[in-house]
């Protein structure tokens, strides 16, 4: 396959060659007046190819003969005389080589040079020009071409299409080279390049030229700079007239979209250091933007994805260019209509602009982000095409509650945009109210096990032990689910607030009344019973009890049940429900119970009945059968079928195995067995690895597994007692083949066998694997390990150990072998702890792990094990073990015995971090570190930017924890360790803190920029000392200095009056975090403030407003001014010209746009000449890049112009964008809201507004009349329109009054011409018939429009 493609390329380098001959040739015998340029540079093309053909040569000799290559390798010339080095040659940057490295990099940069001088050469279009560069004609035409008819005749001419297939190959081959070497990308002057290739941005080239002249630029991009040079060539028209076109020309549309993203990425600066999320710049013109946003509200277009997604990076970046573009209403009708996968991303983009009042300014409170809820409050009587538009906004509102920015703005106007969705549950749809259950399952971290679907069908939940996957996200406390101390639960604390505000916004009631309906469907009654029953579990373990009290109350349920006046339906489902409510609370702790690791079931449980019955019968029948009869045991022995025949596959194995755990541990019954009769040694012989067709020979199959358990009760059996190791020692060979077996991959063991039975291809599949077992039972009991060091096995072991590519046998002599008694079976692990193979300590570690997790008591021998590995020289052994060793550490037994054996970790970096952190939670940890000098070190790291990265990694915690499920990020759910806090543990850490006096600056802080809602800096800074205050104050040595700086209040005041929504996010999980002491308790209530306790006085950690109405309040705001005006240019002289530019704006109209499209094709038919003006054609881009025109009207007007776009016509435009400039007016008035009307005021020159339409692109002053349609307006929002109708030639655009007919605009009647007909009918459809009959409805291609069609 190489030399394929290197012959294909020695092939081309040679036509090159050929052909730069050829042309010397002609050039020799011709005249050479004023060809010296031409002659130098197909030379230099002559020697790039020489040199390219001995590169390939010289690769192709390697590829064949890769030994006597690498061999005699001659070293590259770098002489001018034999040619440069390939290009795709790889540089090779060392000592010896650099002058060698740096010729290569020359000879880069002057084959791309020469490249972009032979692009300029074809600048022009027309003929004429080759002569100045023949060789690209001769390596595409395949170097055919006679040296007779070159010398009499001159190169022969490449037409259009030759042309732009060879500047597209030449550009190509300028984008490898910047792939390929970075370095000229800042050698090259990106302004002669793009002189160079402006040709293939134009209209008359192909889409692929374009499409590769695109690349071209965004390979040239490599900081702001550059993005400013491309600006002043007029790129941006020629990417909105690429954007405009259809999807035949995808490959174009792909580079720009490409291109616009390079911009953003590169070119994007910060206005101020200071400012936050959308605040930068984006070097993107508003005329780009609008064309990108014409592509993201098309539904059909293939690229509209990834365009909505650029957007949504764009509008965390520069809101001011997506809002003055109008962009944001696209993006909020993204939300509800689609696409819907990219809806919960959309959210998210506008939940972070949310956060801050300068960007929540952009957002109409009440009615533009709240467009996301219409999805399901609008979804009645659309029938079941809409189940996926309800189940997108459902993710939507998931999304948004499920984060506080999020949360708050929902509870804005007394919780309205909530109540909203849950009055939905009273409209009678299944389908919207199976969703909107679903939500409340999401939302609260409900998880629904297989038994929920039990109990939605009516079945009872009283099987012992319950169903497999009843696994739940615990709500309790942690207290109440932990031994070992509290661990503070963030989202505990969330959704605490979470579900007080859906109860007060009417939760409760709106289940009452689904299970209180006699026609609900019984499925989900029963499903909105088991929401009311976990959210009265959750409200009962979240909430304060004062606040569960009257939750568990359920007073409008008991009222009617116990309502003896009432009879029927009402009193019955009521009684059913609570009666169900009851089931569910009595099994729930049955059901899930949380399990604590390592723990061992209660002994009051009630299971314990049945598992001391069960172990009493076990005990019985072990006596009964150790007791048995003669007579009964030849009956049992014969009914293993092993005395009757040698087909092992007809033995009752099962029997064998009863057999061997009951009577055979009887001595004598064993000794009869294996001595007297032949049903012993005939078991027995059936194991011995060198029998043939036995043990040894059969297949891994889970079948075949019970052979592998007969073999290890065997071993067990006959270890048990003397006469057992009696016979395995003096008259069984079977243990003396194992170790034989061993022995033939011991490496110094000089007798080879050519299929060994411990090989890797036996061992994986066949049951030799399960001699690793019995030796590992063996190894369980200290006569095993007698016999094992007699017959030399551990040595084995040892050596084995050594082998390289053996990983499979080292894994399973670890695993199997047992490490309960000191000797041989340690020293192995530890030796496989130190393995030259990675694989080899990684599993060694991890078995490790597992022995110290199941074992019922610390060992200090695992743990020194265990210690060891954090040295190891490999990063993921070392990981490995200090995750390990911190979740060990919970235990305070294995702390103190981990930190008493000191071990260095400074070494470890951050994967240390977490440990050391534990270390300091004990005294003797802490004096320590501290004499190491770590807490002076750390104390100042956090001071100084510790603490602001500790602010990430909770956001990114709480992030990923309300994105997914809460089972799949168990590790986000509890707050990570605090340098701080750990600190507060101990009463040396409080004195180290106290002396520091890092606190007192802490507090300083807090009370002087508490509220700052505008410097990003100091809210972030704000941030990491509130989550350090709030780590100090939870724990009862820290809670002193809080009371010393009387900072309480103000993390209180901050909580609930900051406007930086995720600064009062951050100050409510803090007062969570004081609220875990007594103490701090007492402190919260004074303050109205009401934690939650456990029935035993215990604090959870856990805590809420008693007025959760005013904590969740946002106070409202003024939306910030709409798009600015756009530059205005003058009028044009010709009524022709105002004419069909008052047509081009009334395309934007949508209840006019058919009539102007009419006109648009009659003005094409009689005035031709007008649509070649290039003026006009600028006016038209002024217009559709300053308003709002939908992607398929852009394209129509593009599309009317006879220009095709070049760099003639891009200076012509040049010139135009200063000649044609008008100053701007006076401003208008500032707008009351985003997507409110503006204020109407007649301006002093014609008394009519300025602002929208024709208008704004050409001076005139529109009369605007409102018209109530549910067609989009530009600049405005969904519901409102103002239709534009300009007053041309003393005309008064009145709808009122009839539009003046195409005879009085144009002057000529309506049958001009055929072709005309034809292209507007290709533009237009047929009206349909009405009730009204002077009104049809029309349509565009790609809008709707009403439009009169009066005679």
């Amino acid at each position: 396959m190489k030399l394929e493609i290197l012959a294909n390329r020695l092939e081309v380098e040679s036509r090159i060659r050929d052909g730069a001959e050829k042309i010397l040739q002609v050039l020799d015998t011709g005249r050479s007046d004023g060809k010296e340029n031409l002659r130098k540079e197909v030379e230099a093309q002559l020697d790039t190819a020489k040199a390219k053909i001995a590169t390939l040569h010289a690769i192709a000799d390697q590829v064949r003969n890769p030994q006597t290559s690498s061999k005699h390798r001659k070293k590259p010339t770098t002489s001018l005389a034999n040619g440069k080095r390939a290009m795709f040659s790889t540089p090779v940057p060392n000592g010896k080589q650099k002058d060698e490295y740096s010729d290569k990099g020359k000879t880069t940069l002057n084959q791309a040079s020469s490249l972009v001088q032979l692009l300029t050469t074809y600048r022009t279009r027309y003929q004429g020009h080759i002569q100045s560069s023949p060789l690209a004609y001769i390596a595409f035409s395949g170097g055919e071409s006679s040296p007779a008819s070159s010398s009499r005749s001159s190169p022969p001419i490449l037409n259009d299409q030759d042309l732009d297939r060879s500047r597209t190959g030449i550009i190509s081959a300028l984008v490898t080279i910047l792939q390929r070497n970075l370095r000229v990308r800042y050698e090259l002057d990106i302004v002669e390049v793009l002189r160079a290739i402006t040709p293939a941005l134009a209209d008359y080239a192909s889409k692929e030229s374009r499409a590769a002249a695109y690349r071209l630029i965004r390979h040239l991009i490599i900081d702001g700079d550059s993005i400013d040079k491309l600006q002043q060539f007029g790129l941006d028209w020629y990417m909105v007239r690429s954007l405009a076109r259809d999807n035949k020309h995808a490959v174009e549309k792909e580079q720009v979209i490409k291109l616009i993203r390079a911009h953003v990425e590169v070119g994007s600066s910060r206005r101020s250091p200071a400012v936050g999320v959308g605040s930068s710049a984006v070097p993107l013109s508003n005329a780009v933007m609008r064309a990108l946003i014409s592509v993201a509200e098309h539904p059909e277009d293939q690229f509209r994805h990834v365009v909505l997604a650029t957007l949504a990076e764009i509008v965390l970046i520069d809101i001011d260019l997506v809002a003055r573009t109008e962009g944001l209403r696209v993006l909020l009708q993204c939300l509800v209509e689609g696409p819907h996968e990219l809806s919960p991303v959309l959210a998210n983009a506008f939940l972070y602009l949310i956060d801050a009042p300068r960007t929540r300014s952009y957002l109409k409170p009440g009615s533009d982000l709240e467009i996301a809820l219409s999805g399901i409050t609008d979804a009645y009587g659309k029938g079941t095409g809409n189940a996926e538009r309800m189940k997108s906004s459902a993710a939507v509102i998931a999304a948004m509650l499920r984060t506080w920015s999020g949360l708050l703005y929902l509870c804005m106007d007394d919780m309205r945009a909530i109540r909203s969705v849950i009055d939905t549950l009273s409209i009678p749809s299944l389908d919207t109210r199976d969703v909107i259950l679903d939500l409340f399952f999401q939302i609260l971290n409900i998880d629904k096990g297989e038994w929920h679907q039990d109990f939605i069908d009516g079945r009872r939940l009283t099987v012992l032990g319950g169903k497999g996957g009843l696994q739940r996200i615990s709500t309790h406390p942690p207290s109440e689910t932990s031994t070992t101390g509290t661990k503070l639960n963030l989202t505990h604390q969330y959704i605490s607030l979470l579900l007080l505000v859906l109860i007060q916004a009417g939760l409760l009631e709106a289940l009452f009344g689904i299970v209180e309906e006699t026609g609900a469907p019984t499925s989900l009654s029963k499903k909105a019973t088991l929401l009311l029953g976990e959210v009265l579990h959750v409200a009962n373990q979240v909430l304060p009890s004062a606040i569960a009290a009257r939750v568990q109350a359920l007073p409008r349920l008991f009222a009617m049940a116990a309502e003896h006046d009432v009879y029927g339906d009402p009193r019955k489902m009521a009684s059913v429900t609570l009666s169900s409510i009851d089931s569910f609370r009595r099994n729930m702790g049955r059901l899930q119970r949380p399990m604590i690791q390592g723990s061992r079931e209660r002994a009051n449980s009630i299971e314990d009945p049945v598992r001391r019955n069960q172990r009493q019968v076990e005990q019985n029948k072990l006596k009964a059968t150790m007791q048995i009869d003669d007579k009964s045991f030849q009956d049992v022995l014969l009914k293993t079928q092993v005395m009757v025949q040698k087909d092992y596959a007809k033995w009752n194995v099962e029997a064998l195995i009863e057999l061997m755990e009951g009577p055979l541990l009887n001595p004598k019954r064993l000794e009869e067995a294996f001595r007297v009769l032949k049903f012993g040694k005939r078991l027995i012989s059936f194991f011995h690895p060198f029998s043939i067709d036995r043990f040894s020979s059969l297949t891994k199959t889970m079948y075949n597994r019970r052979f592998v358990r007969l073999g290890c009760a065997l071993i067990t059996t006959l270890v048990s007692c003397p006469e057992g190791v009696r016979f395995l020692t003096s008259e069984d060979p079977l243990l003396k083949q194992i170790a034989e077996c061993l022995n033939q991959l011991d490496p110094y063991n000089p007798i080879t066998v050519p299929n060994p039975i411990f090989s890797k291809e036996r061992l994986s599949d066949t049951l030799c694997y399960g001699y690793l077992e019995m030796v590992g039972t063996l190894s369980a009991y200290p006569e095993g390990i007698e016999l094992l060091e007699r017959l030399k096995v551990f040595t084995a072991f040892y050596h084995i150990g050594e082998l390289s590519g053996r990983q499979d046998l080292n894994k399973g002599i670890i695993e199997n072998l047992d490490y309960s008694s000191g000797g041989h079976p340690r020293v192995i692990l530890s030796k496989a702890l130190t393995s030259n193979e990675l694989e080899i300590r990684l599993f060694a570690t991890n078995h490790l792990i597992q022995l110290i997790r199941t074992s019922s008591k610390a060992n200090e021998w695992t743990l020194h094990l265990l210690l060891t590995q954090l040295y190891d020289p490999a990063e993921e052994v070392c990981e490995l073990a200090a995750q390990y060793l911190e979740e060990a550490c919970e235990s305070m037994e294995l702390l103190e015995m981990v930190v008493q054996m000191q071990p260095t970790l400074d070494h470890l970096g951050e994967i240390g971090h977490p440990l050391l952190l534990k270390f300091m939670s004990t005294a003797v940890g802490f004096r320590y570190l501290y004499k190491a000098g770590y807490i002076e070190r750390e104390m100042d790291a956090w001071f100084e930017e510790r603490n602001f990265q500790y602010v990430v990694q909770v956001e990114v915690y709480l992030a990923q924890t309300f994105a997914s499920h809460l089972g799949d990020t168990e590790d986000a759910l509890t707050v990570p360790p605090h340098f701080y806090g750990e600190m507060a543990k101990t009463e040396l850490g409080c004195q180290v803190l106290s002396d520091k006096g890092h606190f007192a600056e802490f507090a300083h802080f807090i009370r002087q920029h508490g509220l700052e809602s505008e410097d990003l800096d100091v809210i972030v800074k704000l941030k990491s000392v509130l989550w350090a205050v709030g780590s100090v104050g939870a724990h009862i040595g820290g809670l002193p200095f809080l009371e010393d700086e009387g900072i309480i209040p103000n993390v209180v005041e901050i909580a609930e009056t900051s406007l930086v929504l995720s600064v009062r996010g951050t100050a409510f999980f803090v007062l969570g975090l004081l609220s875990s002491t007594i103490q701090g308790a007492e402190m919260l209530d004074e303050l109205e403030w009401e934690s939650t306790i456990t029935p035993l006085g215990e604090t959870t950690g856990l805590c809420i407003p008693l007025d959760v109405a005013g904590f969740v309040h946002i106070p409202t705001w003024d939306c910030a001014v709409g798009p600015a005006e756009p530059s205005r240019l003058t009028p044009p002289e010709s009524i022709t010209e105002s004419q069909i530019m008052m047509a081009i704006s009334n395309l934007q109209n949508t209840v006019i746009a058919n009539e102007a499209a009419r006109s648009l094709t009659r003005f094409k038919s009689l005035h031709r000449a007008v649509f070649a003006s290039i003026p006009l054609y600028y006016r038209a881009l002024h217009v559709i890049s300053t308003q709002r025109y939908r992607l398929p009207v852009r394209r129509y007007i593009l599309d009317l112009f006879d220009i095709e776009l070049d760099a003639d016509v891009m200076a012509t435009i040049s010139g135009l964008q200063k000649s044609l400039y008008q100053p701007p007016l006076p401003p208008p008035p500032i707008l009351s809201s985003l997507t409110g009307s503006r204020d109407r005021a007649e301006s002093e020159s014609g008394g009519a507004n300025v602002g929208l339409g024709f208008g704004m692109g050409i001076g005139y002053n529109p009369v605007i009349e409102d018209k109530q349609s549910p067609v989009d307006k530009p600049g405005h929002g969904p519901d409102y329109l103002e239709d534009l109708e300009p007053r041309v030639n003393g005309y008064n655009g009145n709808m009122a009054s009839a539009p003046p007919t195409p005879k009085q605009i144009n002057g000529a009647d309506d049958s001009d011409d055929e072709g005309v007909r034809k292209s507007t009918n290709m533009l237009l459809e047929q009206p349909k018939k009405g009730a009204v009959k002077l009104n049809a409805i029309t349509r565009v291609e790609g809008f709707d429009a009403a439009s009169d069609s009066g005679e």
